[in-house]
């Protein structure tokens, strides 16, 4: 049963939400298509991140690109149904956004760096849409897996809203909270824009330079 417009805009609650399953939507292995790891695979020294910021296609791609990123993969995050599919998170009735996990090495790439490019490719002044994809699932959401990272990115927000306020956004409503389940997205949605070039997207610059020099991590 898919939501009105209306409703999709509006998170659903832990009661509304679809059960789920005990199976996930991807199966391992599952070896990035361009970066040539697999998915779980486990760096040491390495840390994690998690984005959304719309259609995860895009964004995905804008990550794999950054020096320092070791792997990325497309995923669900910030719902209430177990290993939810597409179909489902499309309905607006598992609460779950569209979200990019990357795994980068600190030594080689800064979590301020991640912040920029999050900050520089997408209009995170939206609330529960981006551009023409409207619903809680294109949500601008950072999703935590310190508390450093966690302080950084409030800190963030607060350095780069007037210089969005100067080129005439809203007030950001990038969500800020810790990391939960997150849930892979099948196969076709990894690394879609290698295998189909042309493929929609809707990311890129937004005219707004997020350089805020040094952000502090404790």
């Amino acid at each position: 049963m898919w939501r009105t417009l209306t409703t999709r805009t509006t998170m659903v609650s832990p009661d509304e939400a679809l059960p789920g399953r005990d199976h996930p939507a991807l199966a391992m292995p599952f070896f990035h298509r361009v970066l040539g790891h697999r998915l779980d695979h486990e760096f040491p020294g390495s840390e994690k991140a998690y984005f959304a910021m719309g259609c995860f296609w895009g964004a995905e791609r804008i990550f794999w690109q950054l020096d320092g990123v070791l792997v990325t993969s497309v995923g669900y995050m910030g719902g209430y149904t177990e290993n939810p599919t597409y179909e489902e998170v499309c309905s607006a009735r598992t609460g779950h956004a569209e979200t990019v996990e990357v795994v980068f090495d600190p030594a080689r790439l800064g979590y301020a760096e991640l912040l920029r490019a999050f900050f520089e490719n997408h209009d995170p002044t939206q609330g529960p849409r981006q551009g023409n994809d409207i619903g809680t699932q294109y949500r601008s959401a950072i999703f935590t897996t310190t508390p450093e990272q966690q302080a950084a990115a409030q800190q963030f927000i607060s350095a780069v809203q007037p210089r969005f306020t100067e080129k005439g956004f809203g007030v950001i409503t990038t969500e800020v909270e810790p990391a939960g389940a997150y849930y892979l997205a099948e196969d076709y949605h990894q690394q879609y824009l290698d295998e189909n070039p042309g493929g929609y997207c809707n990311h890129g610059p937004n005219g707004v330079s997020c350089q805020v020099g040094v952000v502090d991590l404790g």
